[in-house]
This record gives C-alpha cells, sequence and structure tokens, in this order.
C-alpha cells in the first residue's frame, strides 16, 4: 500500500502547528541553554513522571486546579538553577500584554521544566532571566535548529555505564499532517539515563561507548558493567512538548500527555528513573474541531511525532565538551 494515513509536515517541526513559535539561546562555552515555546495562550496539560523533576507552573495546569492554558513553555539547562531563565520569557510576555486576565492586570504562565547539564561544559553556568527573554525575543514559527543547541546544548544520553561513556543528547523536532486538517508536532530534549533505540526496528541508536573506538553497548552490557551507582544515575532528564491545532479539551490533553511519555518510553530505556525529571506537556491550538472518535487518531499522531523528534534529537547532536555524537562515536571505529 502506498497511501499513508499520516505525512510529515511541511518543516517536519512542532512548528507546523499555526501559532507556535520556538526560540533557543546556546551557551556553547558552558555547554548549556534555554529553549522557548511560545504557544499564543493554548490549552496545555502537563505530566511529570521522573523521580526528580525540576519544575515551575506544572501544578497550576493539573487538571483539578483553575488554569488550563499557557503562554509559553520553557525548557532549560542548568538544573534547578536554569528555573530562573522563566522570569525573562514572563517579563518578555508582560511587555506585550500577554498572560492570564487578573483585576491587577495579565499575569503571564510561563510552565518551566530543567535538566541537569552541570556535569559537562562549567557547573557554575545557567541560563539566565536574560537569555529566558532572548529565547521568547528569537522565537519563531519557521525551521527550527536541532541538535546540541538551546536546552540541548549540554543534553547527554547513554550513561548508565557512567558519564564517562555518554554520548551527545540535544534537541529535536518533528510534525506529522494527518485527516482532517490535523497537525501534531513535537519538540524533545533528550538527556537520558537509559540507551536510546528505534522503536521501528530495535536498532541501538545510542549506548555507552565501549573499550574500543565505535563500539556501544546495549542495555544488558551497559547494565552488567556500570560501576556502583553514584551522584551521576541523578543527572538526567527527557523533556517533550508536543502541539496540535486540535479543538481538544484538557481532560483529553492530559491523556495525550500521558501518551506522550509512552513514546518515551519506546526509545528510551529505562526512563521515568529516580534520577530522571521526565516531562511531559501536550499543547493544542483549537483551530481544527475534532470529534471523540478522533482523539484515538491525534493520541497516535502525538506519539510517533515524540519518538520522531527524540530520535531526530540523537541524531542531530554534535559533540561538545568533550562528549561526542552518537554517530561521530560510530564513525570513530571505521
Amino acid at each position: 500500500m502506498t497511501d499513508r494515513l499520516f505525512v510529515p509536515g511541511r518543516r517536519n517541526a512542532i512548528t507546523d502547528v499555526e501559532g507556535i513559535r520556538v526560540g533557543h539561546v546556546t551557551k556553547r562555552a558552558a555547554a548549556t541553554g534555554c529553549t522557548v515555546i511560545l504557544t499564543g495562550g493554548a490549552t496545555t496539560a502537563v505530566d511529570v513522571r521522573g523521580g526528580a523533576p525540576g519544575t515551575r507552573e506544572t501544578d497550576v495546569l493539573a487538571p483539578a486546579n483553575l488554569v488550563r492554558r499557557c503562554d509559553a513553555i520553557l525548557l532549560a539547562g542548568g538544573s534547578a538553577f536554569g528555573l530562573a531563565a522563566a522570569d525573562g520569557v514572563m517579563r518578555w510576555l508582560r511587555e506585550r500584554g500577554e498572560g492570564f486576565p487578573t483585576r491587577a492586570g495579565k499575569v503571564p504562565i510561563v510552565t518551566a521544566g530543567v535538566l541537569f547539564d552541570l556535569g559537562i561544559g562549567r557547573a557554575d553556568a545557567w541560563p539566565t532571566a536574560d537569555d529566558g527573554y532572548a529565547a521568547a525575543a528569537r522565537a519563531r514559527s519557521g525551521p527550527v535548529a536541532e541538535g546540541s543547541v538551546g536546552a540541548g546544548a549540554g543534553a547527554t544520553v547513554a550513561k548508565l555505564a557512567g558519564p564517562e561513556r555518554a554520548l551527545k543528547g540535544g534537541v529535536g523536532t518533528a510534525s506529522l499532517a494527518g485527516p482532517k486538517g490535523l497537525v501534531a508536532g513535537a519538540l524533545v530534549v533528550t538527556n537520558a539515563l537509559g540507551v536510546v533505540v528505534d522503536p521501528a526496528t530495535g536498532d541501538l541508536m545510542a549506548g555507552p561507548r565501549g573499550d574500543t573506538p565505535g563500539e556501544m553497548w546495549d542495555l544488558e552490557h551497559a547494565l552488567a558493567r556500570r560501576p556502583p551507582e553514584g551522584m551521576f544515575a541523578r543527572e538526567a532528564t527527557t523533556l517533550a512538548v508536543a502541539a496540535t491545532n486540535a479543538a481538544a479539551d484538557h481532560y483529553v490533553l492530559q491523556r495525550l500527555a500521558a501518551a506522550v511519555h509512552d513514546a518515551i518510553a519506546r526509545c528510551v530505556v529505562p526512563v521515568h528513573t529516580f534520577g530522571d525529571g521526565d516531562i511531559a506537556w501536550v499543547a493544542a491550538t483549537g483551530a481544527v474541531p475534532v470529534e471523540p472518535s478522533d482523539v484515538l487518531t491525534l493520541a497516535v499522531m502525538v506519539q510517533r511525532a515524540v519518538e520522531f523528534a527524540l530520535l531526530r534529537s540523537v541524531r542531530a547532536a554534535h559533540g561538545l565538551a568533550g562528549v561526542p555524537s552518537a554517530a561521530e562515536w560510530a564513525a570513530s571505529g571505521s
């Protein structure tokens, strides 16, 4: 069969969802940075699964609470220090009159998640409020830079056998266009403890560096050779943002956010450990009406977009701060 229900979006990026804009700030010398996704006030749900999350304004989006929309999603390096970058995003939004209406004026809702990248580059540098402001100001609806940029600048993967055997992670994005005009896009920052596999083939995309150039250990080899668990096991996080043009209710988006974690778990093994800060967001701009029967299709679109984006985050990464990418390491053995 040649007919496909889903095809890649025009840019194959989260910005194929009209109204979504993305901006990066990369601090290459420090191997850190931040990424801002401007949502235009889209309805947004969040699901936190990691055992060591660093978050801001995620609880406010919970189903039982008042606010069910956000103006921006910040993804940042720097561990908890990086949460300060959200202040700059709020300042940028406030200057433009965006936010949740209150009697005293609009309050921008900026939800944020951070990853630990202090172990490479500089341990005394992280995204600041000025960096968050700059990333918001740079946000565009066009092509999205991928790899070791923005929040993915200091991301690493395959750390099961120790950080000295890690490979570079990064930022990846993808999108799918489906029936009835539905579009789903995703942006993923992969900074995982586990190995990364392609769920379509089972191929190992990123495993701990072996003892010879180009060699990568699969999950069982990595577990058998890992050192006594130390602080490095607490330095992992995958942050995933999915967006759609569907007019979906908040409770539907909450289930879609859970589905995002299923997609992450198909690619990263193990996932959602005590040392991970894994978080998934789903934002819906509401442009395309949907029926209850469309939700399953939408869930599959979101999951596949997340899987594609996560794999692209590893493929597009390049070596930084002494950590090679999977492609660079594989080439070293030829």
